[in-house]
């Protein structure tokens, strides 16, 4: 298809958005005052998609008639109504902003912009406006769409339940007009849905009849979506049918191949719940790669590979859920989206699932060989410090060393010493604040006290951290009582582990409660299975170990057998009789739905892109090309001329560190949007670019620009852009924005983290903490053949599910 061009008209017809209070009442005078790089339409667009949309296909069978004379108008807002379905809002926004940039007088373009930003109200509250203002050109029914929305947003009743309830009474009438609008149906269920917390579902069967009548109309409609979401926490059993059809509704939108694993993991039913995730994940894999888009930039993306490696762990698939933990610590980070102290973010999410999968499995050793590896690096974060510092000293109580526990305790240690000291700290600023405000002795000591509870949940949390450190010396030293006494102080404890720590102590009895009660609150999970069978068999309680084996065969099929607990299963099998060779092989569910083959739904792992080649002017020492770094790391910065300030900015706060990309062995260049003799009088006339050592490439027709996505396609215009590009030509890290990238020290940071000849060897930054290197040369040469090997190993586990032993 060729587009049309797409530029300023779109944005003529919206300059009103935001009110007459937050833009100049003259359109010439405020775009002069844009900053370079930003929308000239109001700060929400600076953050909103910019690149035009396309046709991507599989995102729901709706049709969503609208009054246009244009079938790709048309097109475009069924797949952007689809795209909302799957909560793909992001990319809905795009398809409809694509929507009013060839047809600006689409009413429902700005409605379908405002169903796009259900969390962001100011932004949507703007686009209703707009569609309210263009609504007397569009049929009744539109009409009926836009005011719901209208009285939700602009209408006069403040108070948020009512307006609610409204929105509700409004899709009724929608429906009530036009019974056969199974779209009405279909946002009045998840509306419902998402009042609950306002308003409780009175009837969960009659929303769920009313998706059935969506269904009914259109079997594959995506609001399958909205039943799992439905039955999710309530019957989840109800959901099966549609979670069997939910991904196949709408297969090219990640989002809707996750939602059954939620259903299936509800029923554990691992197997098919782990199969959605990563069905959900190669889809998303598929798209960032096609669109150059890095993973946490994708909604949900950390969220289902996390739970997909919790769900690897049900099964006792260990090697996967490692190696899947691992990659998310590698992914590419960035301080708006992922970063290790956001907790949603993958390499938070990584840590945290490596860190529970390496000590659930007891791979003490690499628990020990990971420690000053970026894995499982010293951290600031306070929970990730500690369950690094218990994992650390489990692995040093299986291996009889005291001194490795109690070198785990020291950091512990500081923490609770630091936490107290900010205790008390808070309560004497509390004390100060009150007196200066002349407040009674009772309120002072009652705002001291509150200063000090705040304190109370973060330092219990390390206490008992530091009394299960306690118990295993304790333990080791056969100080038997004490360790009691310091395990009752412990909390959140996986019950398996306590009952082997009980069983220990000579606690049997107790040992025996607990390992019940794990069996009972997580059936059907491999590892607690294996753990019971262990310990009823040293309880002597034959029955129930022979029982726990069998339901352990009973999920065995893709069961990790080199991991050490079921390597002890597998010595205790005879006992059972069953012949060493005990795992059973896979068989397939009646009741989980037609699948594709996974590898039609994207490659199970992402990977970075091609940078796009390019031959440009360089402002003093002729023409240069991508493939001129052949061999060598680059950091391509684009930029907005010398007229932009940030951009100057930008460049001069790099001129100072070139050298340190250098010691990195990373070089850097620039591309100005300016004519060449524009960027040699820039460099001629001003101070502050005359002494920059890297090369500056002139790019004024913006072809660079656009190729690397660095471009507005709705204002045609460039954006500020950084691309970190490997030896290879792929990039590894990219930012692109209304703002150029300023954080050099998170760029150098990142960059050598990303660009290590090997992660394995991959250093702290505290240079008092790094071990002997010794052998880091020798793993470097290795590792080239070690990535190669990891792709075999991750076809060979695939093929493996469904192999008999």
């Amino acid at each position: 298809m060729k587009y049309k061009t797409l530029g300023l008209v779109f944005f003529a017809g919206i300059i009103g958005l935001f009110g007459a209070e937050e833009r100049s009442s003259d359109f010439a005078d405020a775009e002069e005052s844009v900053l370079a790089g930003h929308s000239a339409h109001g700060e929400a667009f600076n953050e909103g998609p910019r690149q035009a949309a396309y046709f991507m296909g599989d995102t729901g069978n709706v049709h969503f008639p609208i009054t246009t004379s244009s079938r790709e108008v048309q097109e475009f807002f069924d797949q952007g109504v689809g795209q909302l379905h799957g909560f793909w809002y992001f990319e809905a926004e795009r398809s409809f902003r694509h929507i009013a940039a060839l047809e600006p007088s689409c009413a429902m373009a700005y409605w379908g912009m405002a169903m796009a930003n259900v969390n962001n109200r100011r932004r949507a509250e703007g686009f209703v406006r707009e569609a309210v203002r263009r609504k007397e050109a569009v049929s009744p029914r539109e009409q009926l769409w836009i005011e719901s929305l209208e009285h939700f947003y602009l209408g006069d009743e403040k108070d948020d339940k009512k307006r609610r309830r409204r929105r509700i009474r409004d899709l009724e009438e929608i429906i009530h007009q036009y019974p056969d609008d199974v779209e009405a149906k279909a946002f009045l269920a998840v509306a419902i849905y998402q009042n609950r917390r306002h308003y409780p579902i009175g009837s969960y069967q009659a929303v769920d009849a009313l998706i059935q009548q969506v269904l009914d109309a259109h079997p594959m409609h995506p609001a399958h979506h909205y039943r799992i979401h439905l039955w999710d926490y309530e019957k989840p059993k109800r959901a099966l049918a549609s979670a069997a059809l939910c991904g196949q509704s709408a297969p090219g939108i990640a989002h809707m191949w996750h939602m059954p694993g939620h259903i299936f993991s509800r029923l554990h039913r691992y197997a098919e719940a782990a199969w959605q995730q990563e069905a959900s994940a190669r889809v998303d894999h598929a798209r960032m790669m096609r669109d150059r888009i890095l993973p946490d930039q994708i909604h949900n993306f950390a969220h289902n590979n996390e739970w997909l490696i919790r769900n690897l762990n049900h099964l006792g698939r260990v090697r996967e859920a490692v190696d899947l933990a691992k990659n998310m610590i590698e992914l590419p980070r960035h301080p708006k989206y992922n970063l290790p102290a956001n907790r949603g973010s993958s390499a938070s999410h990584g840590r945290r699932r490596l860190m529970e999968t390496l000590v659930r499995y007891e791979l003490w050793e690499e628990i020990l060989r990971l420690t000053y590896t970026v894995y499982l690096a010293p951290s600031n974060e306070e929970a990730d410090q500690i369950q690094r510092q218990i994992a650390l000293a489990l692995a040093a109580y299986h291996q009889q060393d005291v001194d490795g526990i109690r070198a785990a305790k020291k950091p512990l240690e500081s923490l609770l010493q630091k936490k107290r000291q900010k205790r008390f700290a808070d309560a004497e600023q509390a004390e100060k604040a009150g007196k200066e405000k002349k407040k009674s002795a009772r309120d002072v000591a009652q705002d001291m006290a509150e200063a000090m509870l705040k304190h109370g949940g973060s330092i219990g949390n390390v206490q008992a951290a530091l009394a299960e450190l306690d118990a295993l010396i304790a333990i080791l030293e056969n100080r038997l009582q004490s360790a009691k006494e310091h395990l009752a102080k412990t909390k959140r404890i996986p019950k398996e582990r306590l009952a082997k720590l009980h069983l220990r102590l000579g606690d049997t009895d107790k040992a025996v409660d607990l390992i019940r009660q794990a069996k009972e609150s997580a059936p059907r999970q491999a590892q607690i299975l294996a753990a019971a069978v262990e310990v009823f068999h040293a309880a002597g309680k034959r029955e129930e170990a022979a029982l726990a084996f069998k339901e352990l065969q009973e999920v065995s099929a893709s069961l990790d057998l080199d991991a050490p607990i079921f390597q002890r299963i597998t010595a205790l099998a005879p006992e059972f009789g069953v012949e060493r060779t005990w795992r059973q092989s896979e068989q397939a569910s009646a009741d989980a739905g037609k699948r594709p083959k996974p590898a039609n739904l994207g490659p199970f792992r992402w990977s970075p892109w091609k940078a796009p080649d390019w031959n440009l002017q360089t402002a003093r020492s002729g023409r240069r090309q991508l493939s001129d770094y052949r061999g060598k790391p680059l950091l391509l910065l684009f930029y907005l001329g010398y007229g932009c300030a940030h951009c100057v900015e930008q460049l001069n706060e790099m001129k100072p560190r070139v050298r340190e990309f250098a010691d990195q062995g990373v070089d850097i260049a620039a591309v100005s949007t300016e004519s060449l003799p524009e960027l040699r009088d820039s460099l001629d006339k001003s101070e502050l670019l005359g002494d920059i050592s890297f090369p500056l490439f002139s790019n004024a027709d913006l072809s660079v620009f656009k190729e690397y996505r660095a471009f507005d396609d709705f204002e045609n215009t460039p954006l500020h852009g950084a691309f970190l590009i490997d030896g290879n030509g792929f990039v590894l890290w990219q930012d692109i924005s209304y703002e150029p990238f300023t954080d050099i020290d998170f760029l150098l940071k990142e960059s050598r983290r990303l660009l290590a000849a090997t992660q394995a060897v991959e250093l702290v930054m505290d240079d008092d903490r790094r071990p002997d290197l010794g052998l880091r040369e020798r793993v470097e040469t290795l590792f080239e053949e070690a990535k190669e090997l990891r792709r075999l190993i991750d076809e060979v586990r695939i093929l493996r599910r469904s192999a008999p032993d």
